[in-house]
């Protein structure tokens, strides 16, 4: 198998290539659009955006999720808000500088041409939102409001108080819905995905099963779209919902799709730490707060007073220190590493001594509590309800965790894999955001994808065959079906004694230590010789209760901890080879004289994509070279 990588970036100036491209696409008219089936798996925002906006455009939409509603993606879970280039403060906003401020914030790892097409459908967006009835946050005069978030000196972004994620796709999942209605999408709820089914080298469907009755089953298609977000889970202790996973883009990868990036994991910075062993996951609490809250720890090692007994001499605010331009709001990766550099000096804060102080006492006094109340009071309340301690009264503590993916499947301009007919969409690929995602970035390009990119370009793909060449009655559906029953077979057939929990336990610390917020070549190197024993260790002593044939979330727990073990392995190979520090990839081994990152544009101003080759094989690296015309390369600087 060898990956053929095109990226299909229109010719021109960087601001005419979208226009330019849309002009030259091929098209399928709308009397033929209902011969055509397509196949969305996930139903966050860039897959009920999609689903809904090509069933509306009069495609013949199937429709996948995991869950009991679509409601319940991940993407609700989104708290502080969404970027838009509208410039509504007045403060020099503009489509270059939403571009400049994504791509230096990606640490310039990033494709110009797609991430300069994210900001000119930014603010088309919020007109679409505020269309379907998202409350936005508005000023007294009704103008929608804006604040900021980090790595950026303007407010472009939007929110609905602490919960916009949820009422984006209240909004995508009402289009959603009336498609439902109107019979141009199929819903499939509790269902998760086993396997994509591959043809003559085009993606022709999906094998599924039903996570209620156990059933697998064949669908067939025209093309296939993945929104199935991405795997932090792999780390175990996450901000993500527990049930997110790797397995759709992994089983993708598997069947020729290549995976770009995957050591590009964002540590979110403020998220409440863990309380100790017994804990299963991890809480995120807005980057909004550092509008607002200030962050620091005591000065002296070990002083174990009350926050409000330590007088503000000794009181380290080490942000607003160590970057006086941008203080609190500097990008999430620099932020997460100061905070673990700060604790590793010891002088963290809380039982476990890995948490800093978010202070809001400043706030309060300068503005009133009434209008920080106002702007994050549901934030508030949760963290009360969390830890028992109230943030008006005394700081929050946090600390970094987990939290997004910039790595995934490698995608074209059009977002096709790869692979041919398997498109890629949301976090699920490594499009806009290089090495580090700006805060409000993600629910950005989500929809960006869904409702503005994909259903245009997707035609492109399905004008050039014929609609429904093969049928699930094809070999190729036979035997992936017969794959993916042999693989549960085997898994509820192991009859061992350890549970998948502590396996994926043992795994996430493993990647957490040597994986996460900074890497070096040793620690990698061990975790590579680590995986493996683990994984065999897998295979042999797994203890699964039940079957296959019913209701069985310990196999679905199973099944997805096997492709984290698998992909774990590659996590760490990419880092290992990537030999330079680049945004959230931190290597020990690559960095400046004042600890800041060190890249190495003259040998890794590439994407790195890679190929499966087998089992235990050492798979193959690809690199889309990265260019640089519109934002020459210059080295990211937060401080002046």
């Amino acid at each position: 198998m060898t990956i053929e990588l095109e990226a299909r970036i229109p010719p021109g100036r960087i601001e005419e290539k979208w226009s330019t491209h849309l002009d030259q696409i091929r098209l399928v008219g709308p009397r033929n659009r209902p011969r055509y089936t397509i196949i969305v798996v996930g139903t966050g925002l860039a897959g009920a955006a999609a689903a809904a906006s090509m069933g509306a455009m009069g495609y013949q939409v199937e429709c996948f999720c995991f869950h009991d509603s679509p409601r319940r993606a991940h993407s609700i879970a989104a708290q502080g808000g969404i970027n838009a280039a509208k410039d509504y403060r007045n403060d020099g906003d503009s489509v270059y500088r939403l571009f400049y401020d994504t791509q230096k914030g990606g640490d310039y790892r990033s494709r110009e041409a797609n991430v300069y097409r994210l900001a000119q459908l930014s603010t088309g967006i919020i007109d679409q939102a505020v269309a379907q009835g998202v409350p936005f946050a508005r000023e007294y005069g009704g103008l929608l409001a804006n604040r900021s978030f980090g790595g950026v000196l303007v407010e472009r972004t939007f929110y609905c108080r602490g919960e916009t994620g949820q009422q984006l796709l209240l909004g995508a999942n009402s289009a959603l819905a009336q498609q439902i209605h109107a019979g141009h999408v199929q819903m499939h709820t509790r269902t998760e995905l086993l396997d994509i089914v591959v043809a003559d080298g085009r993606a022709r469907g999906i094998i599924v099963r039903d996570l209620v009755t156990g059933d697998i089953r064949p669908f067939a298609a025209d093309a296939v779209v993945l929104a199935t977000g991405g795997y932090c889970n792999v780390y175990y202790l996450s901000t993500n919902a527990k049930g997110c996973n790797v397995t759709a883009t992994w089983r993708a990868h598997k069947k020729g799709a290549g995976f770009a990036n995957p050591c590009f994991c964002q540590i979110h910075p403020t998220c409440i730490p863990a309380a100790g062993e017994h804990q299963a996951k991890l809480t995120l609490m807005s980057e909004s707060l550092r509008n607002d809250g200030r962050i620091w720890v005591p000065r002296e090692k070990g002083d174990t007073r009350r926050p409000s007994e330590i007088p503000d001499d000794e009181r380290y605010y080490y942000l607003e220190q160590r970057y006086p331009r941008f203080g609190n709001l500097v990008p999430r990766d620099v932020a997460s590493r100061n905070a673990k550099d700060v604790c590793d000096e010891g002088l963290g804060v809380g039982p476990t001594g890995y948490g800093v102080y978010l202070d809001f006492r400043d706030a309060i006094r300068d503005r009133g509590l009434d209008q920080i109340e106002s702007r994050y009071g549901n934030l508030f309340e949760m963290y009360e309800r969390i830890t028992d301690d109230d943030p008006r009264q005394t700081p929050m503590r946090i600390y970094p965790a987990p939290h997004y993916t910039m790595g995934g499947l490698w995608v074209d301009y059009n977002l096709m894999t790869s692979l041919p007919g398997l498109f890629a969409i949301g976090e699920a690929n490594f499009s806009d955001h290089g090495a580090n995602r700006l805060g409000a970035s993600s629910l950005m390009q989500c929809l960006a994808d869904g409702y503005f990119i994909i259903p245009v370009t997707i035609g492109d793909y399905i004008s050039r065959h014929q609609r429904g060449e093969i049928g699930t009655d094809h070999p190729a559906f036979r035997d992936a079906e017969q794959a993916a029953r042999e693989r549960i077979e085997r898994l509820v057939s192991i009859n061992g004694a350890r549970s998948v929990e502590s396996f994926h336990r043992q795994l996430g610390k493993l990647m957490t230590d040597h994986c996460g917020i900074s890497r070096n070549a040793s620690g990698l190197q061990e975790a590579m010789k680590t995986i493996p024993e683990i994984r065999e260790a897998f295979w042999a002593d797994l203890a699964l209760r039940g079957s296959g044939a019913e209701l069985n979330q310990s196999l679905e727990h199973a099944g997805r901890v096997a492709d984290f073990l698998e992909f774990a392995q590659l996590m760490c190979i990419d880092a290992l080879t990537r030999e330079e520090s680049c945004g959230c990839h931190f290597r020990h081994e690559h960095q400046t004289a004042d600890g800041e990152a060190l890249r190495n544009d003259e040998e890794f101003a590439h994407v790195a994509i890679w190929e499966y080759t087998g089992a235990g094989r050492i798979p193959v690296i690809y690199k889309e070279p990265l260019h640089f015309e519109a934002l020459p390369l210059a080295r990211r600087d937060y401080k002046t």
